[in-house]
Order: structure tokens, then C-alpha cells, then sequence
């Protein structure tokens, strides 16, 4: 069983290590000059198309839930005619 052990710890450590590294550009200065732009727009919208179909998105979901809490208090409040 210590012979098993060893040779999974031994498989698991040549995996990580050969694994080659990925070399990821920092973007942190280029969102910073982004957000920080003077230009008219809020803040919520600077990041472009995907933060303008979420911005929506979650406008639509607001209002719908709205009016359903609406409707639901208003059939709550009538007391329903027996038949």
C-alpha cells in the first residue's frame, strides 16, 4: 500500500510540474485609464456590451418581479367569492 502511495504522490507531482505555465497579460492599467475616462457614461456601463446586456437584463427581471409582488398583494387583498 506505501509502495502505491509513493508512486501516486510521484505521478501527481511530475503532472503539476510539467505542466507549462500560461502566460497571462496584466490588464489592470488599461481598466483603471477605462473606468476612470471622463466621458459621460456611468459607471455601470463602461465595461461595454456584455455590462449593458446585464445592466438590462437585471432592469427587466426588477420590473417584472415588481409588478408580479404587485399583483400578488392586490389578489391577496381581495378576498375571493365563494361559489
Amino acid at each position: 500500500m506505501y509502495r502505491q502511495f509513493m508512486g501516486l504522490r510521484q505521478l501527481s507531482r511530475r503532472t503539476i510540474s510539467s505542466s507549462a505555465r500560461r502566460q497571462v497579460d496584466n490588464t489592470v492599467k488599461d481598466k483603471q485609464r477605462l473606468f476612470q475616462e471622463d466621458n459621460g457614461m456611468p459607471i455601470h456601463l463602461k465595461g461595454g456590451s456584455k455590462d449593458a446586456l446585464l445592466y438590462r437584463a437585471t432592469m427587466a427581471l426588477t420590473v417584472f418581479g415588481s409588478g408580479y409582488v404587485v399583483y400578488e398583494l392586490f389578489s391577496a387583498a381581495m378576498p375571493k367569492k365563494p361559489q
